[in-house]
This record gives structure tokens, C-alpha cells and sequence, in this order.
């Protein structure tokens, strides 16, 4: 049975979810213009469609306690809200306007899974090829101090996110502190709580630090380099707690031994392709216009040939490795190296995160739907016209810890409101750290209550969020103050 502590952190979503849509439906602009021709913001099959959303993400939130994939009950009613959609329009001879609403829908999401596969299937290849547990060993043969590894491990989390997203730097280096810690409940629920907030704030930075930031990159809102300029306030979100989370860090070390890990053939140089590919999206999106997706796309063929090559000098290289072996006369090298498995780009791919990339598509499309039939452009009015940009973009980093950022990113994409460059860096950067409020706010945070749980809980980060939340206000005034000129 769930504990007290699990209905409360979904009494809590809910609601705050419920009412996000309430405030939509009951604004007094309701008769504002729709996103299609009609206006069928009243009508019963389009309020139906906003009740399938909200029990849909009901099982989402739920979706610990059920047992059941997120990405089921989105998928379903992205298929039903379309449906109600395509039924109204069909009603009024209007059949192509949805069609073509539902496919521009569709391209927007189909660029951005693509883009997602490819970083996917990269960081799963490093991590089949052990780099990642090379480094975990490396920081606990240091034998560094809790204090230390706090730090450092904090420090990774931010710096690596920016290139790997923060969903899987965070997962790394949960598993590091989790293994050198060896069951300290304190320790390691402070260290998990350090790991998302720098994890979130380093991905605020960057286009690839997480989905939010990639999308508003693939929208043109943003250019590449101008996402840097979020480097400080990101900077400042995390040193904030983390300085008065490390005042409470016993000053021990733990009294874990590492072991030799010994990297898998071709791990260094799938790494360097990784940073080739993105620099080939970067430069593609920047010199020609292109999409990032085709850079992406370019770069899983530089996998491919790799792989290819791989398994093609893969005798000549294992024969090789014994020759040495025997020279050193270290017989159980062979077994350390893991070297004779052939590479299979493939295998890869088909380890990425479906279900991420396919509740991502459902809500894509919910939103997109919800969008069309006009309740953003109602939602648009009430916090950027009846409210401000500014008071609009920190709330809604807010309400992005309770619900996820991002439908939250995308619910703003597709009311593209007209805001300055300040502006939409601002709405990037609060959902961004906004979700390191609460647990339950970042799929970073989600992913390490299963990883370590029993030790990092809701209620474990409950505690920190006032420091949390100071590190929050200090990022979003630094924004305004540093970057005051691109508000104007």
C-alpha cells in the first residue's frame, strides 16, 4: 500500500494541475479567438477533450502507485482529443484544417524524437562501452570525503548535463554516491537532492540539457549561443543550496574500496563522435537554418560506420589484446576488458527511453490539440496580457514543479506569446530550475526516487526546498539584472 507521504505528493500534483486548467476554462476571455477557424472552446466535445487530458494525466501522476507506463494513458487521449477535434471540424465541412493541424502537430514532434534517439542511443553506447562506470570508480578509488564527493559530485552534475541531459547525469552520478555512501540514509538523500538541483540548473543552459531547452532551440526562439547567457543565473540556482546544504555534511569518509574497470573497446572515440555530432547540429542550424535533427540524424550514421568498423577489426584487435595479456602475464585481463563483444549500434537504439518518447508524443499532441481548439489562446490572455511576462514566465516555473515542465514549455510554445529575448530565456530558465522545487517537478528527480529508493524521497527534498527555492529567486533576479538589455 502507498505510504501517507506518496498520496500526499499526488493529492498535491493534482490539484495544482486541476487548477492550472480551471483558471483556462473559467477566464473571462473564454470567447477569445481559437487556434482554427471555429470557435468551439464551449462546446461539449471540447470541454470533453480537456477532461480525457486531466484523467489521463491523473494516471500519469499515478503511475508509481498503478503500475501502469505513462506514456499509455497520454497516448490514448491524444488519439481521442484528435478525434473529437477532426469530428467538429468534419461537422463543418472543415475536414483539412484539422488534418493539417494534426500533421504540423505531428512534424514538431517528430523532429524533436529524432533528436532525442540519437542523444539516447549515444549515451547508451558509452555506457554499454563502461565509460561511465570507469568514472564512477575512478571518484571512489580517490577516496574522497563525503564533503568532497558532495561537491564534486554536484559540480559533474552540472557540467555534464549541459551535454548529456540532466535525466541521465543524474542517474549516473546517483549510482556513484549510492555505491561509495554504502547505505549513509542521510548522505545519500542530501547528495540525490544536490544531484537534481544541479542537474536542472545545468540543463537550463544548454540546448541539449533537456527536453524544454531543445524545444524552444527548435523553435527559433533562441539561438544556440544565446541560451550562455543563462550560465550565471543556472550558476547561482545551484551554489545557493548547495553551500547551505554542505554546512550539514559530516566531514567523514566512507570506507568503500573501488575495483578496476577497464573501458570497452571504441568508448573514447564514440565519445568524440558524440561531441562531433553536436557540433555538427550547432554548426548546420546556425550556418544554413537547418534543423538540429539532420545533424543528429548525420551523426547516428558516424555511430553506424564506427560500429561498423568496430566489428569488422574486432579479430585483429582481440588477438592483439591476448598477445599482451600473456606478455604482462595478466591472464584475467581479458575478462576485466569485456572487449570481445562486437558493437551493434542497433541494440543501442533499441535502448532508449520508448516510453519517455512515447508519453512525450502524447503530450505533445494533447497539448497541441488543446491548443488548436483555442484553450491557450485563452490560457495566452490571462497570464500575458491580464498579468505580465515577467510575473507570467516565474509563475509558470512554479507551477512546472508541480506538473512537468514539459507540457508547461510546450503550453507556451504553442501560445507563442510576444515576448522579448529576456523574456524567453526567463521561461527557460524557470522551468528549467523551477523543477528542482519539489521531487516529483523534473524527470531527474522522478527517476532518482526509483534509483535510490528508500533513501531519497519526497519528503527528503520537502526539506530543502525553502534553500531550494532561495537558490530559484537568486537565479531569476541575477536573469533580470545581468541581461537587462535583452528585455528591452
Amino acid at each position: 500500500m502507498p505510504n501517507r507521504e506518496t498520496n500526499s505528493m499526488y493529492i498535491v500534483k493534482f490539484i495544482a494541475f486541476a487548477l492550472c486548467v480551471c483558471l483556462a476554462i473559467v477566464s473571462p476571455t473564454v470567447f477569445a479567438a481559437t487556434g482554427g477557424e471555429l470557435d468551439i472552446t464551449l462546446s461539449i466535445a471540447s470541454i470533453a477533450c480537456i477532461v480525457i487530458f486531466i484523467l489521463a494525466y491523473v494516471l500519469v501522476i499515478l503511475e508509481e502507485q498503478i503500475h501502469l507506463a505513462k506514456s499509455k494513458p497520454v497516448l490514448v487521449a491524444a488519439g481521442i482529443i484528435w478525434i473529437l477535434i477532426a469530428w467538429q471540424y468534419a461537422s463543418m465541412g472543415l475536414s483539412d484544417q484539422s488534418t493539417d493541424a494534426f500533421r504540423h502537430a505531428l512534424l514538431e514532434f517528430a523532429e524533436l524524437m529524432l533528436f532525442l534517439l540519437v542523444a539516447m542511443t549515444y549515451i547508451n553506447a558509452l555506457e554499454e562501452r563502461r565509460l561511465f562506470d570507469g568514472l564512477r570508480e575512478w571518484m571512489v578509488q580517490k577516496g574522497f570525503s563525503y564533503k568532497q564527493l558532495f561537491w564534486l559530485s554536484g559540480i559533474l552534475a552540472f557540467f555534464i548535463s549541459p551535454i548529456a541531459d540532466n535525466l541521465t547525469t543524474a542517474l549516473l552520478l546517483c549510482a556513484v554516491v549510492m555505491k561509495v555512501a554504502d547505505g549513509d540514509r542521510k548522505f545519500i538523500a542530501m547528495s540525490c537532492v544536490n544531484i537534481v538541483v544541479a542537474a536542472n540548473a545545468g540543463g537550463a543552459f544548454s540546448p541539449f540539457g533537456d527536453i524544454t531547452t531543445l524545444m524552444v532551440w527548435q523553435a527559433n526562439v533562441v539561438e544556440f549561443t544565446e541560451f550562455f547567457a543563462l550560465f550565471f543565473p543556472s550558476l547561482a540556482s545551484y551554489l545557493v543550496p548547495a553551500v547551505i546544504m554542505s554546512l550539514f555534511i559530516e566531514d567523514k569518509k566512507p570506507s568503500n574500496e573501488g575495483q578496476d574497470v577497464e573501458l570497452k573497446r571504441g568508448a573514447l572515440r564514440i565519445l568524440s563522435l558524440f561531441l562531433l555530432t553536436i557540433a555538427t547540429a550547432v554548426t548546420l542550424k546556425t550556418a544554413f537554418g537547418l534543423p538540429p535533427v539532420l545533424g543528429m540524424m548525420l551523426g547516428l550514421g558516424y555511430l553506424q560506420f564506427f560500429g561498423y568498423f568496430l566489428r569488422q577489426t574486432l579479430p585483429g584487435s582481440l588477438a592483439r589484446k591476448k598477445a599482451l595479456a600473456e606478455r604482462a602475464g595478466d591472464l584475467d585481463k581479458l575478462d576485466r576488458l569485456g572487449s570481445v563483444v562486437p558493437f551493434d549500434v542497433f541494440s543501442r537504439v533499441s535502448r532508449a527511453e520508448w516510453d519517455t518518447l512515447l508519453f512525450f508524443y502524447g503530450v505533445v499532441m494533447c497539448v497541441g490539440g488543446l491548443g488548436f481548439i483555442g484553450y491557450l489562446s485563452i490560457m495566452s490572455d490571462l497570464l500575458y496580457n491580464d498579468w505580465n511576462a515577467t510575473g507570467a514566465n516565474i509563475t509558470l516555473g512554479v507551477v512546472s514543479a508541480v506538473i512537468d515542465n514539459i507540457p508547461v514549455m510546450f503550453a507556451v510554445l504553442t501560445m507563442m506569446p510576444e515576448m522579448s529575448h529576456g523574456q524567453w530565456l526567463l521561461i527557460t530558465l524557470t522551468a528549467g530550475i523551477g523543477g528542482s522545487l519539489l521531487s516529483i517537478g523534473s524527470a531527474a528527480g522522478v527517476a532518482l526516487m526509483g534509483q535510490a529508493r528508500g533513501y531519497y524521497t519526497f519528503m527528503s527534498h520537502l526539506k530543502w526546498t525553502p534553500v531550494i527555492a532561495l537558490g530559484y529567486a537568486v537565479g531569476v533576479i541575477l536573469h533580470l539584472y545581468l541581461n537587462d538589455s535583452l528585455f528591452h
